[in-house]
């Protein structure tokens, strides 16, 4: 997500560093044993919603892992915001804290955990959503991966769903669970609306349960709207009236086409942006 020509600046070791600094070695247990975990939160406008919560998240992914982080969830939090106060107030910034391990033999060893935090500039996406398509891929149960983990090592897997998907003209994969049932899209959280009332699969344990998507869940609720979280299919996604999606990224973005059925952002799509981005301007 971020450009080479994006600004960065990152805290390594203690200090503030522009640009994409080198920070491990061909001997780094990260680099050939993928022990990095992170979180991405947003400032944009002004405002960086939720961003304490991200900031807990990749400290309960690093113990996941097996790593020890070096800072806390405060601690972060405050950095994040240093970070921030050094680009323009309205900047559009992605925020991500990392933590990973220096050595071990295939599991980490947690005293060698190291944390860097990066932000950097990228602009929040519009409104004209994303094309979708069914993916072979499957998400993996929590015995097969480390499934409550934001892990850098689950992201192969999606890149594999989205380059199938765009080998087929779209522009984003939906992803089964294990047992054949809606998991998500390859890059965020899933959601359908049908007859005036939303739905979104329930947390199993094969995908994480997003902040965005927890906001949306509440703030949809707030406002007197039926919010299912329940078993969703292939068919109830083929029959909805509308399907969008919620996720750090992007935050609100509609869905225009599911395979071969073009669809228009709804009502509730609608509805759902609106609150975030009033909860998002007042939190």
């Amino acid at each position: 997500m971020a450009s080479t020509a994006a600004r960065a600046v990152n805290y390594v070791n203690g200090e503030w560093v522009e640009g994409n600094p080198a920070i491990v070695g061909p001997m780094s247990h990260t680099f050939w044993l993928a022990s990095t975990v992170f979180d991405g939160a947003r400032a944009f406008e002004g405002v960086a919603p939720d961003l304490d919560q991200h900031c807990e998240r990749v400290v309960r992914s690093a113990a996941a892992m097996g790593l020890e982080a070096t800072l806390t969830a405060k601690e972060i939090e405050a950095l994040c915001r240093e970070a921030i106060a050094k680009f323009p107030k309205d900047a559009a910034l992605y925020i991500r804290p990392m933590f990973y391990a220096e050595e071990g033999f295939v599991a980490p060893d947690p005293a060698t955990t190291r944390f860097v935090l990066s932000v950097y500039e990228s602009p929040m996406p519009g409104t004209a959503g994303f094309t979708a398509c069914l993916s072979s891929r499957q998400r993996p149960a929590p015995s097969m991966a480390l499934t409550s983990a934001k892990a850098a090592s689950h992201y192969p897997n999606a890149g594999a769903a989205l380059r199938e998907a765009r080998t087929r003209g779209f522009d984003n994969a939906i992803m089964l669970d294990p047992t054949g049932n809606v998991a998500e899209f390859a890059t965020s959280n899933l959601f359908i609306a049908k007859d005036g009332a939303v739905a979104t699969p329930v947390p199993n344990g094969t995908f994480l349960n997003g902040i965005t998507r927890q906001r949306v869940i509440k703030l949809l609720r707030e406002a007197g709207v039926t919010v299912e979280e329940r078993t969703v299919t292939v068919a109830d996604v083929t029959a909805a009236d509308e399907v969008f999606s919620t996720g750090n990224y992007a935050k609100v973005v509609p869905v225009t086409r599911v395979e071969d059925r073009d669809l228009q952002p709804g009502p509730l799509f609608q509805r759902a942006r609106e609150l975030y981005w009033a909860y998002a301007h007042r939190s």
